[in-house]
């Protein structure tokens, strides 16, 4: 008795789900930027996915601890998604308006996936605040942050860099070391409830 083929939608077919190569893409975008090198795979198969999950992580880690209190202090889930988004999309505008040839969507795929250091930064940070709270405590945390911002500004200028004209990219780089600079001081100053 002849079997019957299996159809597209069976799992036993070589073609990938949509779902599992859209989280390999995701990942390998994420050991691009653990990895920082020089390298237009993270330009040219650009999405937005990753950059969706990782702002939407930072933004639950940064949430304080009272849920229905107004008035505790923390940025609000809303307000970090907007200052990630917003500030990604004026570094963006500032790099097209310098001259730079990278695209709308590439660049805030490259400035998303670069949050990646910053969110294990807080997932440290987190785990770190377990424990009493000290000087110790503190210059941990510092540690982490500022390792992880650096981490974060090397591996975004990796791939922005050379799409900026020659005697433009100081003024390209410095918007993005604000960018997450204010990230990180979220980041350190996270206190819970």
């Amino acid at each position: 008795m002849a079997e019957a083929a299996e159809s597209p939608g069976d799992p036993g077919t070589a073609t990938p789900r949509p779902l599992m190569r859209d989280l390999k893409a995701v990942g390998k975008k994420f050991m691009h930027v653990l990895y920082p090198r020089k390298s237009n795979t993270l330009l040219r198969d650009w999405d937005l996915w990753g950059p969706l999950i990782l702002c939407v992580t930072l933004a639950l880690m940064l949430q304080r601890g009272s849920v229905d209190s107004e008035k505790d202090g923390g940025p609000q889930f809303a307000e970090v998604f907007v200052i990630v988004w917003f500030g990604a999309v004026t570094i963006t505008l500032n790099s097209k308006l310098l001259g730079g040839n990278i695209s709308f969507f590439q660049s805030l795929c490259v400035l998303g996936y670069c949050i990646l250091p910053l969110t294990v930064a807080m997932l440290v940070c987190r785990l770190v605040l377990l424990a009493e709270l000290g000087p110790i405590n503190f210059m941990v945390r510092l540690f982490v942050v500022i390792v992880m911002f650096a981490w974060s500004i090397v591996a975004s200028t990796a791939f922005l860099a050379d799409s900026q004209p020659p005697n433009r990219k100081a003024l390209a780089v410095y918007p993005v070391f604000l960018f997450y600079f204010v990230i990180s001081w979220m980041i350190l100053t996270f206190t819970p409830q």
